[in-house]
């Protein structure tokens, strides 16, 4: 499968060092183009890099990875009839508030879908951190395998997502349509907390729309 990967930052590249270790092809664009990227291609020999349109025409699937505030720089036309793995989260000091957010009337989620309304959005890659990607990957059927919650309307696209985050050695439970991917957004339960499918299930269910942890809660737990 080719990959294409937009935000060639901690987690654009640890998806990208993943995905090309379970036998798949990656591209990383970043907004700055592919001549800032020489690290990547002496971090990730097998990598490819281009322009945001390259990644976006390279992949059958194509992984966002960019802080949310610019999710509306995405062209939209690109990215149609894609499956699109976003790994959004807000924060509004980087950011910058966003109402509809705040109010939770929405998720992140649906926020990209409805930029991109003729693509097939899949929550998925937002709730671990970087390094856990290389770390927490494990053998189908390891005891201490890791799972990892998504989120999509499309079950076809789930589909193939769930597969692929088995392929680079990690389960997955289903938290339902984007409209309930909130339940893995920053500062709940199960965000970026190692859990198996039991845990995580049991976490993806505890979550408050109205109730966050304490800010970086999640990193202190993890040690």
């Amino acid at each position: 499968m080719r990959i294409g990967i937009i935000g060639a930052g901690f987690i654009g590249r640890a998806v990208a060092q993943r995905v090309i270790a379970a036998g798949h092809e990656a591209m990383l664009s970043n907004s700055r183009g592919p001549q800032t990227m020489s690290s990547v291609l002496s971090g990730i020999p097998s990598s490819q890099v281009g322009t945001v349109e390259q990644a976006a025409q390279f992949g059958e699937v194509v992984l966002v990875a960019i802080p949310l505030a610019h999710y509306r720089s995405l062209p939209a036309q690109w990215l149609e009839g894609k499956i699109i793995l976003d790994a959004n989260n807000y924060y509004p000091q980087r950011d910058g508030r966003i109402p509809a957010l705040d109010r939770f009337e929405t998720t992140t989620s649906r926020l990209l879908a409805e930029h991109l309304p003729r693509a097939r959005v899949v929550k998925v890659f937002n709730a671990i951190l970087a390094q856990d990607l290389g770390q927490d990957s494990r053998p189908k059927g390891a005891p201490d395998r890791r799972a990892l919650p998504i989120a999509a309307d499309d079950p076809l696209a789930k589909a193939l997502v769930i597969q692929l985050l088995d392929e680079i050695g990690f389960d997955a439970v289903d938290a339902g349509g984007l409209d309930e991917s909130w339940r893995f957004e920053r500062a709940k339960p199960a965000y970026c907390i190692p859990l198996d499918k039991a845990g995580l299930t049991v976490a993806l269910a505890a979550a408050q729309r109205q109730i966050e942890l304490p800010e970086g809660s999640w990193r202190r737990l993890q040690g």
